[in-house]
């Protein structure tokens, strides 16, 4: 796919240059760009229990929401302290990891991720082991478990007693 700006023709197989397909004297016309779809275009009114907000236009567009997720690696053996390092550059690489857990054969990390729906937010907690794995010298685990859900049922949980405690203290640590 290739982009070009707005107002720009296509410059085809021809080799020439974009000043040689504009007309002389023909100025360029600016435009501006769309912030997105969460940018200060809703009203403040959310329909519940969705992730849906109405434009003052009225049309619908997902909006996107906080997902907590624990991801589950495992593996062979690992050094703890080269597994620990590994996880400390993840949360330096990652800036909204909450914290981590540790041994030398499997870890669990657990973070806020923004995603319009939950495979969204799936499918990026999925790929965040693998594309981290080399920048950030991880072990050669596989992800065993995922789990994702929303704010909302985060805080439920914890409000009735049950499901992970809150990730204090944030960081990386033990087992």
């Amino acid at each position: 796919m290739r982009r070009t700006r707005p107002g720009a023709g296509s410059l085809g197989s021809g080799g020439g240059t974009l000043h040689a397909r504009r007309a002389a004297g023909e100025e360029r016309t600016l435009t501006s760009v769309g912030a997105g779809a969460d940018f200060d275009d809703f009203d403040d009114v959310q329909d519940p229990g969705t992730s849906r907000q109405t434009q003052s236009r009225g049309e619908d567009r997902a909006v996107s929401k906080l997902w907590h997720i624990t991801l589950s690696v495992s593996g062979s053996e690992a050094p703890l302290t080269e597994v620990r390092r590994g996880l400390e550059q993840l949360a330096h690489d990652h800036p909204f990891l909450l914290t981590s857990r540790y041994a030398n054969d499997h870890a669990e990390i657990r973070y806020w991720e923004e995603a319009r729906d939950l495979h969204d937010a799936a499918a990026v907690a999925l790929r965040l082991w693998g594309e981290h794995r080399s920048s950030a010298k991880l072990p050669p685990w596989e992800i065993v478990g995922l789990e994702v859900i929303d704010r909302e049922t985060y805080h439920l949980r914890i409000a009735e007693g049950y499901g992970p405690p809150p990730a204090a203290p944030v960081g990386v640590h033990p087992f």
